[in-house]
């Protein structure tokens, strides 16, 4: 960022936006452990002490910028492209596709299973909790039907696995994922 840019006067909404970007930015590229308050900082254009306003501590930064990873935000679920489920399908799947690819690092450090830190299994949870309820509003399902939300949880299962195949062991590409996600998410949302 420039100086200029640190200096721009923002609302604070604004301002905790810029940040959390920045931090997303970061933990996109290198671990949480080797990302530093002050590369933080830089990265946002913002004095240190602001971080700490904003957020309080770099772990709990961390935690948002996870929760922000794994959260389909309301807007994008509402967005899906097509009219047919199996389109609205495809379209949520290449949505987490994009974010993934986009934030590969900081999802390999948790978005694959449990991680064994309470703290970021609680965001985890919470944010497959919201995911469930805005995959089945999107495809016009009801997310209050508890079975229903137990195959999509389950389906989340399928998706970090797939997402290590992909990433990781290199034995599955994109479009192989899209298609085996996208197929098993229909074929789990059929009565």
């Amino acid at each position: 960022m420039t100086e200029l840019a640190a200096r721009r006067r923002l609302d604070p909404d604004a301002r905790r936006t810029e940040i959390l970007d920045a931090a997303l930015r970061l933990y996109a590229e290198r671990p949480y452990g080797e990302v530093s308050t002050t590369d933080l900082a830089r990265e946002a254009g913002v004095a240190r002490a602001l971080l700490n306003h904003y957020f309080g501590t770099k772990r709990a930064l961390y935690l948002e910028a996870l929760r922000e990873l794994l959260t389909i935000p309301e807007q994008a679920a509402a967005d899906l492209a097509g009219h047919r489920r199996e389109d609205r399908a495809a379209a949520a799947v290449d949505w987490f596709l994009d974010t993934v690819e986009d934030r590969r690092t900081l999802w390999l450090s948790v978005g694959i299973g449990l991680s064994g830190d309470a703290e970021v299994d609680a965001v985890v949870e919470d944010s497959d909790e919201t995911a469930v309820d805005r995959v089945l509003t999107a495809l016009d399902l009801d997310p209050c039907d508890e079975p229903l939300r137990a195959r999509v949880r389950a389906f989340f299962g399928m998706v970090r696995a797939a997402s290590r195949e992909w990433l990781v062991r290199g034995s599955l590409d994109r479009s192989a994922v899209r298609k085996l996600l996208t197929t098993a998410l229909v074929t789990i949302l059929e009565d």
